[in-house]
């Protein structure tokens, strides 16, 4: 396999990690965004190989290991993240009208617990400023949207078909987002009957472009059940389990009482749980994509055999740099010839039954 030249964390992106955790997470996470598109970012050789290889609803990525939604809401560092090693990207949330989001302090970091704490409420430039920028990007990975509804929209459903109109042509997959805990009622859209409604409504907007559903890890036995029957009702291209989480179990940090959703090394557990349930509900025939709280190799790896096909992060890299993605690549190739698989998909949902 073509493996990264640097697969450990460089001296310069130790300092930079360390210079931008005594600033304000949300500065934080603007300048870190910023030195992505200057000469100073990390020099990352992405890890790709022939094992790790895998296609999602026609789309091919060169490795399974995706960028979460959320990190890059404007579609602002598109090249430099298809730099840094990533099989696939997703950015927004988009929702049709550019919006400020919730006020600020909204972002926590909760260093003792490695996690997150954020209410952002899908602060972003609006569709068209983002569709503009997609636009003109390079087609070296599929990159995909999360699609949004704005806070004071008065009809949500049609606010992710507006969306996906005008970014279809410029975008590789569509993710509705009816899980973010920070829009007001936004995860009363997860119920069978609205969820129906919704999705059939972007189905029929979606032209070719794949259609992906993410949902909440705080969700019983029986909804979940309920998400699978509508996404094979509804013909969804693939599920991402899951979004950030409103539990608040064993955390240490201060911070941990703080509004939003919870992201980082708590959610590991829980949303593997939902993921491992949701590809038994589906027996397998929807792929999914596995994100919440992965840090490591292992972490992908536990995901890909409770039944993932991919695997996104966006929280571990506010702890361990941007170099945690070939890290976690070259990893799962390890994990893979260590049990004998020769091909990641070979390793999908084999211990699926030992989290039900």
């Amino acid at each position: 396999p073509h493996s990264a030249r640097r697969c450990h964390m460089s001296m310069t992106e130790r300092l930079a990690l360390a210079a931008l955790r005594k600033l304000d997470p949300e500065t934080a996470h603007s300048l870190a965004l910023k030195a992505l598109k200057t000469p100073f970012a990390p020099n990352i050789a992405p890890h790709t190989s022939p094992a790790l290889a895998t296609e999602i609803a026609g789309l091919k990525m060169p490795n399974p290991v995706g960028l979460a939604a959320g990190f890059d809401k404007n579609a602002e560092a598109i090249v430099p993240l298809m730099r840094a090693g990533f099989g696939f990207l997703e950015v927004g949330a988009a929702t049709p009208r550019p919006q400020p989001g919730n006020p600020r302090p909204r972002l926590f970091r909760l260093t003792e617990d490695h996690a997150a704490i954020n209410r952002f409420g899908f602060n972003n430039e609006g569709v068209k400023a983002i569709a503009a920028r997609l636009a003109n990007r390079p087609h070296d990975i599929p990159v995909g949207l999360n699609l949004g509804a704005n806070k004071d929209s008065p009809d949500r459903a049609q606010d992710y078909v507006d969306v996906l109109r005008i970014a279809a042509p410029f975008i590789d997959f569509a993710t509705v987002n009816v899980s973010s805990p920070n829009t007001e009622k936004l995860r009363d859209l997860q119920g069978p009957d609205a969820l129906r409604a919704l999705l059939t409504g972007v189905m029929d907007v979606k032209g070719a472009t794949p259609v992906f559903l993410k949902i909440a890890p705080d969700l019983t036995d029986a909804e979940i059940a309920e998400i699978a029957q509508v996404a094979a009702e509804t013909r969804i291209d693939a599920i991402i389990a899951t979004n950030t989480t409103l539990s608040r179990n064993g955390l240490k940090s201060p911070h941990k009482d703080q509004a939003g959703g919870l992201s980082g090394r708590p959610l590991l557990a829980p949303s593997t749980r939902v993921l491992a349930r949701l590809y038994l509900e589906t027996g397998g025939q929807i792929p999914l994509i596995g994100v919440g709280g992965i840090a490591s190799a292992a972490d992908a790896y536990a995901k890909i055999r409770a039944g993932a096909s991919a695997v996104q992060l966006y929280t571990a890299m506010v702890y361990l740099g941007i170099s945690i993605v070939p890290r976690i690549a070259h990893g799962l190739d390890e994990s893979l010839a260590h049990d004998g698989f020769k091909h990641i998909s070979e390793a999908v949902g084999t211990s699926a039954k030992d989290y039900a």
